[in-house]
């Protein structure tokens, strides 16, 4: 690859994704709102671009990852956006960030008209799994331009191409089903273990072999019992998350009861002033037993 590849929001993900494009020996050039990310970035080798439209004419694979997804519309589609440069011929936009399908779909159509490609390339593993090369990616998109981005995509994490357009948010949406109710039954299994008195450091170890096991509880759980709240996510993405999961299938009419009380609970994180802790902070809305809270 002769460009380098374009990276826009450089959070804690994007701090883990393009340290991991690095190492892998990918040139970066990146752009964030936030200029101390960017200085900080440039110390793993980052070089700094002044907008969106800069690094789309310098990039044919832009990778973007942001919180929300009027931010990801802005990225694309906004003033001093990747749309802004002119023509996206030959440049294919991939979106890690989770976004609402509708916006997803919207955008792929307005950079395919700008002569670009677009795909939605959602994420699951946390920004660990990002540095190291071990996330779970889902992609939607076409095969044209899965083809140009997957070995970059292969470099980040395990890539399955799961259809068309909007397939890649689709799966994150059964992906966060089930991973963020588990933050709130994992956190009830800590409650159980300290009110008998087991040794709640070896829940982990113990359950690994059986049906128990998950991912959450391998790497959320310990925190809960360190009390180690330090965000490797927020609990206010984990509520945009449930926000997303909880309006989209509600278009589909489906009844989701675990997930919502899920929702309930994070609501409830965030209006506590907690919205900047790791998700791993919903289990200190569970009373711990022999407290009278």
């Amino acid at each position: 690859m002769t460009k380098p590849v374009g990276f826009i929001g450089i959070g804690l993900m994007g701090a883990g994704f393009t340290k991991r494009l690095i190492d892998q020996g990918y040139e970066v050039v990146g752009y964030d709102i936030d200029d101390t990310k960017l200085d900080a970035a440039a110390e793993w080798g980052v070089r700094r671009a002044a907008s969106p439209a800069e690094i789309a004419g310098m990039c044919d694979i832009v990778c973007v990852c942001v919180t929300t997804s009027k931010a990801v519309a802005a990225v694309v589609s906004g003033e001093g956006g990747l749309i802004s440069a002119g023509s996206l011929t030959d440049t294919v936009i991939v979106d890690f960030s989770t976004t609402e399908m509708a916006v997803t779909k919207e955008l792929a159509a307005a950079v395919a008209r700008a002569g670009g490609a677009f795909i939605d390339a959602p994420v699951s593993g946390g920004p660990p799994a990002a540095e190291t090369g071990a996330l779970a990616i889902m992609a939607g998109g076409d095969e044209a331009a899965m083809a140009t981005v997957r070995e970059v995509l292969e470099a980040l994490g395990k890539l399955s191409h799961m259809g068309p357009t909007g397939a890649g948010q689709a799966t994150k949406l059964v992906n966060q089903a089930l991973c963020l109710t588990n933050y709130c039954i994992v956190a009830e299994g800590l409650r159980i273990a300290e009110a008998y008195g087991v040794d709640t450091g070896k829940i982990p170890d113990a359950l690994s072999p059986g049906l128990a096991n998950s991912a959450v509880l391998q790497s959320v759980y310990p925190r809960m019992v360190a009390r180690d709240y330090a965000p490797r996510g927020y609990a206010r993405q984990i509520l945009k998350d449930l926000e997303m999961l909880h309006e989209a299938t509600k278009e589909q009419h489906l009844s989701l009861p675990m997930t919502g009380q899920a929702l309930t609970l994070f609501r409830m994180l965030v209006a506590q002033g907690k919205s900047e802790l790791d998700g791993a902070a919903v289990v200190t809305l569970l009373p711990e037993p022999g407290s009278e809270g």
